[in-house]
């Protein structure tokens, strides 16, 4: 419990930066000589909120490559391993999509009718391009000078390695198809053969969460850097679209929670939803307080099988590949912030687009850390293709914390839904009394 709390401490600090840095940039416009265009603010934010703001990105950006292709690489190749299991394999997966579908279809419907990036001055939007164009200038964004083919169809690499020195300016796609496609010859080979190769994967992996984690201990430093950036650039507007943008996503999330899964649960599981969300309390208390799938998983599987009723080796199949598989809750957030972004930065996307973004981050849910802070060098990559400077996700990431924490929940909760409903398709559901939930 103790890494519990210092978890909780982390998003304690990181609130708190966000709340301070944000109040500091807004008085900073507000009271000093000719606002945004003091020489004295413009001097603060250029040598030292920018630095700090931009180690931090880099730090969550420096991973995006290693974390992408080896999360990707295991999601698929699990999906293959599981898919080889047969009935059970193939009944989670169909749903797993068709959750991680329906969130997706959810947050693009919402963002679009609510419309929370919309609103922010005209001349606003200039001066916050300008202020991470000068950004990116200084940090020396990569630029495709290279003079190599571009990708078949923009998606079939000619040089993998190509695109991972470009991931952040273009690259992206072309290397998530690598990725699958690698994935899915790693799980047609035979086990024994690719046992090493997948472990090296495992291996890379790890190595990248810990990464983030790295990052996330200086997000109090760069959450408040950034935000004071922003609040001094902006003023007061950009934070009411955020108010407007972080309660959508948590309206949407819920709605999802509440909804959809229950109707998942009444009509495929056979269970009472009020009945089940009582069994799995415990697994939403942790989920929440951690941040984290993988960190929930060992919760999961003994409330599984002691409260819910879900057969050992179920649970444990199911929801194990869902910890790194199923993350429809981090999809369902990923499509709203990167829309979210587009319309901050009055970047019109066609439907075309946005179907291709729900594409995009229902892939994103497999190829997505579950790790606090996992979710952000996707969305980067992503908006980067879209036109929107990578560096935009700094404006979202300071209330990233509670919005992690919930779509952590959504996650973890999925994965115990799918577990229940495979359980009653194989006709091994067991029924367990409501005293077991209270």
């Amino acid at each position: 419990m103790s890494g519990t709390g210092k978890k909780r401490g982390g998003h304690e600090r990181i609130l708190w930066a966000l709340l301070l840095g944000g109040l500091a940039g807004i008085f900073a416009q507000a009271l000093l000589p000719g606002g945004a265009s003091n020489e004295g603010l413009k001097w603060v934010v250029a040598n030292i909120m920018d630095p700090v703001g931009g180690i931090f990105l880099a730090m969550i950006f420096m991973v995006v490559v290693p974390l992408l292709v080896s999360a990707l690489v295991l999601g698929v190749a699990d999906i293959g391993d599981a898919l080889k299991v047969g009935r059970i394999g193939a009944k989670a997966m169909g749903m797993t999509i068709v959750l991680s579908g329906l969130a997706v279809c959810l947050g693009l419907v919402a963002v679009n009718i609510v419309q929370p990036g919309v609103g922010l001055p005209e001349e606003k939007i200039v001066q916050l391009e300008e202020s991470l164009r000068d950004e990116a200038t200084s940090r020396g964004t990569v630029k495709d000078d290279t003079g190599a083919d571009p990708p078949v169809l923009g998606i079939v690499p000619r040089n993998p390695f190509l695109e991972m020195t470009r991931a952040l300016s273009g690259g992206i796609l072309p290397l998530m198809f690598f990725a699958l496609v690698f994935g899915i010859a790693l799980a047609n080979i035979e086990p024994e053969r690719g046992v090493q190769l997948k472990n090296w994967f495992e291996s890379l992996f790890l190595v990248s969460q810990k990464m983030i984690e790295y990052a996330m201990k200086l997000a109090p430093f760069g959450v408040f850097a950034l935000v004071f950036k922003t609040g001094a650039v902006l003023g007061l507007d950009v934070f009411v679209l955020l108010a407007k943008y972080a309660i959508l996503v948590l309206v949407v999330l819920a709605f999802h929670l509440t909804v959809v899964y229950s109707l998942a649960l009444k009509f495929i599981a056979k269970r009472s939803p009020l009945v089940f969300f009582r069994q799995v309390k415990e697994v939403i208390l942790t989920a929440f307080a951690t941040s984290s799938s993988n960190a929930t998983l060992p919760t999961a599987l003994r409330v599984s099988e002691e409260e819910v009723g879900v057969p050992r080796d179920i649970g444990s199949f199911v929801l194990t590949v869902g910890a790194t598989a199923n993350q429809n809750g981090t999809a369902l957030f990923e499509g709203i912030t990167i829309i979210f972004l587009c319309q901050l930065f009055g970047v019109d996307l066609t439907l075309g687009q946005q179907f291709w973004v729900m594409g995009m981050a229902i892939l994103a849910g497999v190829g997505t850390a579950g790790v606090p802070g996992g979710a952000w060098p996707m969305i980067g990559s992503i908006i980067g293709k879209l036109g929107v400077d990578v560096s935009a996700i700094g404006i979202v990431l300071g209330i990233d914390r509670i919005l992690d924490m919930s779509r952590t929940v959504l996650n973890v909760v999925g994965d115990m839904t799918i577990a229940a409903c495979v359980a009653t398709l194989e006709g091994r559901g067991s029924e367990v009394p409501e005293e077991a939930a209270g």
